[in-house]
């Protein structure tokens, strides 16, 4: 692994997404936008705004995440870049460091932005620091970066990529424990939301949400999102082969 070619991996990638504003312009805005329809649904509501806000406020920038990085990634493996790519002496680590260095960087911003505009903006509620739920923010972001590298192997167009985010995004979404809480769930489904990484990233909000220090739930919460970033990561290098001999 070099980190030379690492970086120049990540300033070629920058440069493609820099020829296109209005994706990064919507990567940006969108999960903000979505926040402040929220506020004003639950304007009457405070106590309950500031419950899912700071769910969503991790789930937003995964998803936005996990589509812009599945589409280019496909984008550069249909277009033959990758295959010519791995053709050069460049590792697989430094392709996949490179891919997600470009894309974490795009994470950091639309996290930094969402969170800044929730918590002064919209004056979210919480008992905890707001560097931590722009961590755990950051960490969700990655998360849909990392699944969105992978999940690029396995399609053959665009449209086949947008469809695993129902596959793959909304069952977490629906058993991460934003609708109800997990352990009020059938013992089948609560058993299935204690492996998906999702609801981690809510209970880690919450533990936030409630809690003025760094409690060891929270911990526990931000290592499991962490950890399966890394292991989407690791995947997503296993998946990147030369399709030609």
């Amino acid at each position: 692994m070099s980190a030379t070619r690492t970086l120049a991996t990540a300033r070629r990638v920058l440069r493609q997404l820099a020829h296109d504003p209005r994706t990064i312009a919507l990567l940006l805005l969108v999960p903000v936008l979505l926040t402040v329809l929220l506020y004003y649904v639950y304007a009457d509501d405070r106590e309950l705004f500031d419950r899912i806000g700071a769910s969503l406020l991790g789930i937003f920038p995964m998803i936005t995440m996990f589509l812009v990085t599945s589409i280019a990634t496909l984008r550069e493996r249909t277009s033959g870049t990758l295959e010519r790519l791995l053709s050069m002496p460049l590792g697989k680590a430094d392709l996949i460091l490179g891919y997600a260095l470009a894309f974490g960087l795009l994470a950091v911003a639309q996290a930094a932005l969402a969170t800044g505009v929730t918590i002064w903006f919209l004056d979210l509620d919480f008992a905890g620091s707001p560097w931590l739920l722009l961590l755990i923010a950051l960490l969700d972001a990655l998360l849909g970066t990392a699944l969105g590298l992978f999940v690029s192997a396995f399609a053959a167009t665009e449209f086949q990529a947008v469809q695993f985010m129902p596959a793959l995004i909304l069952p977490q979404l629906l058993l991460c424990g934003l609708l109800t809480p997990r352990d009020t769930m059938q013992p089948v489904l609560e058993a299935v939301s204690n492996v998906l990484p999702l609801s981690y990233a809510v209970d880690g909000m919450n533990e936030v949400l409630r809690n003025s220090g760094v409690t060891g739930d929270l911990v526990r919460d931000i290592a499991i999102v962490a950890g399966s970033a890394l292991l989407v990561l690791l995947l997503g290098a296993a998946t990147l082969r030369r399709r030609t001999p």
